[in-house]
């Protein structure tokens, strides 16, 4: 079978591997798609090099389908279609709450461990979701990272009626927007590039750009005085960071969803001032997959319109390299077949 193998140096190898029979308690899966992720995107440029065992398969916003498994696995049959939740919690202690999702020791599969950018896979039983027989496999390799949006918008609490403001309009950012539409809220996107603006508006988003529009005037005219009431920082830089604490309204809430890998100021003044909470959120847990599941199962909103290109597998390298030139694209996938 054929698999990727990230060599460093921006490098990806396509190579032979032996398709190999899952233990007991694992699955080998089928991989149809694999979607790229900024994580994948970063381990490319080689900041993560620390953490990966190269040479490394990586990947983990996947589908695929079930085509053996291993003593012991009693829910799941060869032929089933699934999508893997990538969370090996194995090292959970009494000290990580039941917070499983973001224990202490916890590893993520496709970093820490082999990916799913390969045809053939083995993971442990206890990390998939069944997908119906109806579902689109290639819509499919989006429920993870769809599954990041329904976390940030259940962390935020969102409900129908109230205004949420997204700042930044990428992948992750069109994907909360589209969870908050799921939801009943009114929803404004805050985005810079003008391609990713008319995309966001071709879906029917209220969109501006704050860098020729003011965008808490905007908000504030839109909510009669009232502005948003949740705020998702979706964009990690500094100037839509500083506009979360602007944009929100008394006693609102703002989830942290982008990754600030170093200390950042915040206005603290108005949390004081509006009674603001802050909120932070990371990956998902069990109830946000199957939320995503539903979501793609049922279709009713463009997810389609997110994918800008697939490649074979045997392109990885031009893929990534695409990625790295198309800085307006949106989710990039793998035909792992």
């Amino acid at each position: 079978m054929k698999a990727t193998v990230y060599a460093g140096n921006k490098t990806f190898s396509v190579v032979e591997k032996e398709i190999e029979a899952p233990v007991a308690g694992d699955v080998r899966i089928k991989v149809a798609y694999c979607g790229v992720c900024g994580t994948d995107v970063h381990i490319y440029h080689g900041m993560m090099d620390k953490r990966v065992q190269i040479p490394q398969i990586i990947g983990h916003e996947m589908s695929g389908i079930i085509d053996a498994v291993g003593d012991g696995v009693t829910d799941f049959k060869v032929g089933d279609k699934i999508t893997v939740r990538p969370l090996d919690n194995r090292g959970e202690v009494d000290s990580d709450k039941g917070y499983s999702h973001i224990a202490k020791k916890l590893k993520f599969i496709g970093i820490d461990s082999p990916g799913a950018m390969q045809q053939y896979w083995n993971v442990p039983a206890f990390t998939l979701h069944k997908l119906k027989e109806s579902t689109d496999l290639k819509l499919a390799a989006l429920i993870e990272p769809l599954s990041v949006a329904c976390h940030d918008v259940r962390r935020g609490g969102l409900k129908a009626g109230e205004t949420a403001v997204v700042s930044g309009g990428g992948p992750i950012g069109l994907l909360v927007a589209l969870v908050a539409r799921s939801k009943g809220a009114n929803v404004i996107i805050s985005e810079v590039n003008d391609i990713r603006v008319k995309m966001a508006e071709g879906m029917g988003f209220d969109v501006v750009n704050p860098m020729k529009n003011n965008l808490v005037e905007y908000v504030d005219k839109k909510t009669n005085g009232a502005l948003a009431d949740v705020v998702f920082e979706v964009a990690g830089v500094q100037a839509s960071l500083d506009i979360t604490t602007e944009v929100v309204g008394i006693r609102g809430r703002i989830v942290l969803v982008a990754i600030y890998g170093e200390a950042k100021p915040v206005n603290l003044f108005k949390f004081f001032w509006k009674e603001l909470t802050l909120i932070g959120a990371r990956v998902y847990e069990k109830e946000d997959y199957e939320e995503s599941i539903q979501l793609i199962t049922e279709n009713k909103y463009p997810f389609e319109r997110i994918i800008t290109d697939t490649k074979p597998l045997d392109q990885i390298q031009q893929l990534f390299e695409s990625i790295d030139t198309t800085p307006e694209g949106m989710k990039f996938l793998v035909d792992c077949q």
